[in-house]
């Protein structure tokens, strides 16, 4: 049976809430004997499918986890607060471990697993557009993401493939709130915008928007979201860590060999304002662009592309060493 799943908000209200489910979810247990683990995520996203199978199907359970799940609404949030403590685990894109790293804190996050493996987010266009050409995003408007984050990182990476300068080619709009960009867009001057699901989905749905391309399909393969702990928390917790890896391959295991529509059936309790239609419709865009990895394990070749995307959006002063902020024995024996 799966656990049940007990709902709390952690956030104000906004209008997003109800497209992307802003809640906070502890697997229910009667056994003291189960580690609780506070995980902090970026998003609630149908883009980590895995992350919500594991919760669902009992995986953290069996590895001995009392998970709590808390929506930090952006990698900077996240960080935040794993850097303050309120945070076990921390789910977000790499880049914040790297910011922090390179910012000279002594007690700095390690990416110690990997889940996606591609950009998740979608370019929206205000009309239907069967024969898109990214050069024509050039001198258009388009709702981006926040300075510094992977969304808008990736998005500046493929304009630059493309030869265009997303300086002065385009105007791009930063100043919209993480989750809040799918709701302005239709009322807005924009052309496009860069969204993830189900906000592409739902704009397609009310016909206020229209996807022309895929970000992930474009950019390859970029290790876009990882699981993270301070140094401190990873010496004095590897068993905790790696009973965390554990459950997540058995998550990324689950939607790797089963069907779009059986995966969605198992995560709809986390997102219940989403049809099953629409989930499966989402989960099955995601899979066909072989979005999650097989296993866990954070190449050090990926680190270097997340560098080198870094390096060109001018985020990056100086290059960081991949052994100090990659771990990858819990993966590997998750993995066996």
């Amino acid at each position: 049976m799966k656990p049940s799943c007990t709902f709390r908000l952690l956030l104000p209200v906004i209008t997003a809430a109800s497209i992307i489910g802003l809640c906070g979810c502890r697997e229910n247990t009667s056994s003291s004997s189960l580690t609780p683990v506070t995980l902090n995520e970026v998003a609630h996203s149908i883009f980590y499918a895995p992350q919500y199978a594991a919760i669902e199907l009992g995986y953290f359970q069996e590895e001995g986890i009392d998970l709590t799940l808390v929506n930090g609404a952006g990698a900077d949030k996240v960080m935040t607060a794993l850097v303050s403590g309120d945070a076990d685990i921390g789910f977000m894109g790499s880049e914040a471990s790297i910011y922090t790293y390179a910012n000279g804190s002594k007690d700095y996050a390690v990416n110690f697993a990997q889940l996606t493996q591609r950009a998740g987010n979608f370019l929206v266009s205000r009309n239907p557009e069967s024969d898109f050409q990214w050069e024509s995003l050039k001198g258009k408007k388009v709702i981006g993401g926040r300075k510094g984050g992977m969304p808008q990182l990736v998005f500046e990476y493929i304009l630059k493939k493309h030869g265009i300068d997303p300086a002065t080619d385009l105007s791009i709009d930063q100043s919209i709130n993480f989750g809040l960009t799918a709701a302005a867009f239709p009322s807005s001057d924009a052309d496009y915008t860069v969204e993830f699901e189900p906000f592409a989905t739902t704009l397609e749905r009310e016909g206020t928007g229209h996807v022309v391309a895929s970000l992930g399909e474009e950019s390859g393969y970029v290790p876009y979201t990882a699981y993270s702990v301070k140094k401190s928390y990873l010496e004095s917790h590897p068993d905790t860590i790696q009973q965390f890896t554990n459950a997540i391959q058995k998550g990324l295991d689950y939607v790797n060999s089963h069907s779009s529509e059986e995966i969605a059936k198992v995560i709809q309790p986390q997102f219940k304002e989403t049809d099953l239609q629409s989930l499966t419709t989402i989960i099955e865009r995601y899979k066909s662009q072989n979005t999650w990895k097989e296993n866990t394990v954070f190449e050090e070749e990926s680190f270097l592309l997340l560098e080198n995307i870094l390096e060109e959006g001018g985020e990056l002063p100086s290059r960081v060493p991949y052994e100090d902020l990659v771990i990858t024995e819990f993966s590997e024996k998750a993995a066996h």
